[in-house]
């Protein structure tokens, strides 16, 4: 028999988001724990690439200021977020419709307040030449009806992990966008009665409990927006970039429930990146933990539920073990486990010496007129993304990648942004076959994380496919397991790894 060569209460195997959140939470609760990755690095698809100062997500997930668990999460208190501006800015019949707040509004009552404006108002009129469509003032009710941001947020709840640092760029002047001479066109988001719909709809998702939305009828997200009375032409024209971007499907074929909980949290907060990169998650979680728990380079090829077998350093022996690998990663070390289908992602990053002025919102397409769903200027955003004097856009293709795509690319950015392309410089393209695991109804939003005692399973693939799914699936799989443990101290004291063995 194989000597153990090292001895903890737990084996996690994974050292994504998901699987560094249980590992803190385990050893706050002074449970010996051990976190094993096959890869060089922790972080998973939450990783950031730097490139001659830039730092380039990979797959570049959006996150909410409303997401529970970037505040309930042990170690993220000093997470940054950098919010987008209110609401986004949408490119529809060649002309840019600005859905945020109006003037004297200030800039900080969130998504909801956002639409609500755009909804609520009637549209100026917009000088000759000018591409931009911005609402006029709107009346007292809608304001409101919001709370009140604390001195210094900017419209970003404050609480951990949401520092007064947080705060986003100024929206762009009137008239600062795209679609020089293009026609007018109409409102992505249809007649003011179809405004006055959606911004009633959203109101009662961003109030509604999370029971209820989970109770309701699901349906695919596309025919469960029809279903509910709203036209097309705002399914179309905001619902599905919108939803495109926050699920990483624009085809709407997403759970009717999992489309909720993001419209949820996109009327009740601000859509955000982390500063410095999505790898400020994971770097935040891992630096709570004791030295030597997470260990890198290390293969697992079988687990059971007291031990784990490696290519290289032998047999871990321990108490129970936690799968929190992406899913088919699980799949393949458990084979009776599920594989969904995923969302493929593609991220393209540029700079340019003349940046677009788009100030920190978020483009979307609502023409579907090329492969880009959404973009931004992300060094507007967050400026530690770029070196001082530089400029970052990032732009996100959802599906299989086109043949020519940076030529496809730059094409559909010069439409969007309105500004020739030709010269900007390609920093990095970073495609991701397997993304976002792939939603589609029925979806059980919370699988079991607890197979059978002394054997675990978590990550985005057994909640929600977000940030907010990935940790709180580590939240439920910690809480089983230290359950089931049945104690709060450790039973083994961690000895070193051994170096690996020769092949």
């Amino acid at each position: 028999m194989l000597e153990p060569a090292y001895q903890a209460d737990v084996v996690i195997v994974g050292a994504g988001i998901a699987g560094l959140s249980a590992a803190q939470r385990l050893t706050s609760a002074g449970v010996t724990t051990a976190v094993l990755e096959a890869a060089p690095g922790a972080g998973g698809r939450m990783s950031t690439e730097k490139v001659d100062g830039f730092r380039l997500d990979r797959v570049g997930q959006l996150l909410s200021t409303a997401y529970p668990e970037l505040r309930r999460t042990p170690g993220l208190d000093g997470l940054v977020l950098r919010p987008f501006a209110p609401g986004v800015l949408l490119h529809c019949d060649g002309r840019h419709h600005w859905a945020g707040p109006p003037a004297g509004a200030g800039g900080a009552r969130g998504a909801l307040h956002a639409v609500r404006a755009l909804a609520a108002a009637p549209r100026s009129p917009v000088p000759r030449g000018r591409g931009v469509s911005r609402p006029a003032a709107a009346s007292r009710d809608w304001g409101d009806r919001e709370p009140a941001a604390g001195p210094g947020s900017r419209g970003v709840p404050r609480g951990p992990g949401m520092g007064s640092r947080s705060r986003g760029a100024p929206w762009p002047a009137a008239g600062s966008g795209t679609g020089r001479g293009a026609p007018r066109g109409t409102a992505p988001l249809g007649t003011a009665v179809d405004q006055a719909r959606l911004g009633a709809a959203l109101s009662r998702i961003a109030h509604a409990p999370v029971e209820r939305l989970l109770a309701r009828l699901e349906l695919p997200a596309g025919q469960a927006l029809a279903a509910r009375g709203l036209p097309a032409r705002t399914i179309d024209g905001f619902l599905r970039p919108l939803l495109a971007a926050l699920l990483c499907d624009p085809e709407l074929a997403t759970s009717s429930r999992c489309a909720d909980l993001a419209l949820r949290a996109f009327a009740r907060g601000r859509l955000c990146v982390p500063e410095g990169g999505a790898e400020a998650l994971p770097e935040l979680l891992a630096r709570t933990l004791p030295p030597g728990t997470v260990r890198t380079g290390v293969r697992v090829t079988s687990v059971s539920t007291t031990s784990v077998i490696t290519a290289e350093h032998g047999e871990f022996r321990c108490r129970a073990v936690l799968l929190a690998t992406d899913a088919r990663a699980a799949a393949d070390l458990l084979p009776g486990l599920r594989v969904p289908d995923f969302h493929p992602v593609t991220v393209v990053h540029h700079t340019t010496d003349e940046p677009p002025a788009t100030g920190a919102s978020l483009l979307l397409d609502a023409d579907r007129g090329g492969p880009v769903a959404h973009t931004a200027v992300v060094s507007r955003v967050d400026p530690s993304r770029a070196p001082a004097g530089r400029t970052l856009v990032s732009s996100t293709v959802l599906g299989p990648p086109p043949a020519g795509l940076d030529t496809a690319v730059r094409m559909h950015l010069a439409r969007l942004y309105g500004t020739s392309t030709r010269r900007w410089e390609t920093l990095a393209v970073h495609h991701t076959a397997e993304a976002v695991p792939a939603m589609r109804p029925p979806h059980d939003l919370r699988r079991p994380v607890r197979l059978l005692a002394g054997l675990y399973v978590c990550g985005d693939h057994r909640d929600t496919s977000t940030v907010q799914g990935a940790l709180h699936s580590a939240h439920r799989a910690s809480a089983a397991i230290l359950a089931d443990l049945g104690t709060s101290g450790s039973m083994h004291r961690a000895e070193p790894i051994p170096t690996a063995r020769a092949a």
